[in-house]
Formats: C-alpha cells, structure tokens, sequence
C-alpha cells in the first residue's frame, strides 16, 4: 500500500495555511448555531475511520431536538431547520471536520465517513473505502454528492482508493468549491440527506 505522508502532509499543508479564513468563519457559523439552535452548538457522533478504526466525527448541529409523544426523536426531515439546510447546503455544517483533520483521524479528501453500523454490510470491494482516511469531501461529492445512490457513491470511493494521489486531491478540492457553490446533489429525493444503506453490491 501506498505511504499515506504525503497526503497527511498536504491536508497539514492547506489546514494551517488557510486558518486566517476558516477560524472566523467558523467561530461566526457557531455563534448563528448558538443563536438559531441553540445547545449543544455541535453534533459529535463516532464514526469509522481508517481500517475502521472508531473516532468522533465532529460536525455543526442543524436539527432541532424534537421528540413525539413518547420521547422518540422525531425524524429527520421534521428536526432539520431551514437554517441547517443552509448550513447543509453550504457545507458549512462540516467546517468543525478540520479539527478531525488536524488531530490526524480524517483528511480533506476521501470517502465520508459513514455510520459504524455499516461497517458488516459493505462488500469487500465496497469495504477498500477504509484503506484511505474518510474526508471532508471526495469523488463521490463531486460526482453527484447525495443525489447518487449507495452504489454509484461507493463505487467512485473505491476509484479515488486505487487512483489517489496529491494532483487528484487538489482536483477534488477545486471541484468542490463548484459543486457548493451550484448546490446540485444536497439530499437524495424525499430525504433529508439520504436513506439509511441496507447492504447491496
């Protein structure tokens, strides 16, 4: 397998270049979350990292912690606010990433870091999603972003493993920006994101 190195060194490289842009901006998203949302300003939720080793994935609240009658958190699509959509839509709910990237447990490229529970439904070929860090974008968000199904997203995770390289991730990098910037592929038809993945090849 290919030295991870370089690519630690290049996500060091651009974190700590850009802090003078993505601090403020990020101590201004979490006053708004404060304001609009309330607290926890953040959402942390374990999730599988490299070989699928657990981390906590930290990220920007964007629902409401609405219940029913029977304490049940209500779904989705009902908690999530038009501020999160905002946030969602501009990606901006995923700016507390960087700090995942600092400490070295994601990078600014590669397969998103899906649910734990996943984990014992991937194919093999589905599972070469986890010989790389997740990242804060990758293939897939370029390719479509939610508005792809689970295979086609897990298919271009595995491209990006057995293709990666710095150029490619610069590529991604530039094409994101594009892709926020045209809010195309935001949640799947009818969900607020995208269905839960019940296994499949």
């Amino acid at each position: 397998m290919r030295s991870l190195w370089p690519k630690r060194c290049f996500d060091l490289l651009i974190v700590i270049l850009f802090i003078p842009i993505w601090v403020p901006v990020l101590a201004g998203v979490a006053l708004l979350v404060r304001l609009k949302l309330g607290t926890p300003v953040l959402f942390r939720q374990e999730r599988p990292g490299l070989n699928g080793k657990v981390f906590e994935l930290t990220k920007f609240r964007t629902m409401r912690d609405a219940r029913d009658s029977d304490g049940e958190l209500l779904p989705d699509a009902e908690r999530l606010t038009s501020f999160g959509r905002l946030l969602r839509a501009s990606s901006l709910d995923e700016l507390p990433e960087l700090m995942n990237i600092l400490k070295g447990e994601m990078s600014l490229v590669g397969p998103r870091p899906l649910l734990i529970e996943y984990l014992p439904l991937y194919s093999e070929r589905q599972a070469r999603r986890h010989d790389v860090p997740p990242g804060l974008t990758g293939l897939a968000q370029i390719k479509g972003r939610n508005a792809l199904d689970w295979n086609e997203k897990f298919a271009w995770d595995v491209i990006y493993v057995e293709s990666r390289s710095l150029g490619l991730d610069l590529k991604i990098l530039l094409l994101t920006v594009w892709t926020v910037f045209q809010r195309e592929g935001i949640s799947a038809q009818g969900e607020a994101t995208m269905p839960k993945f019940n296994g499949g090849t």
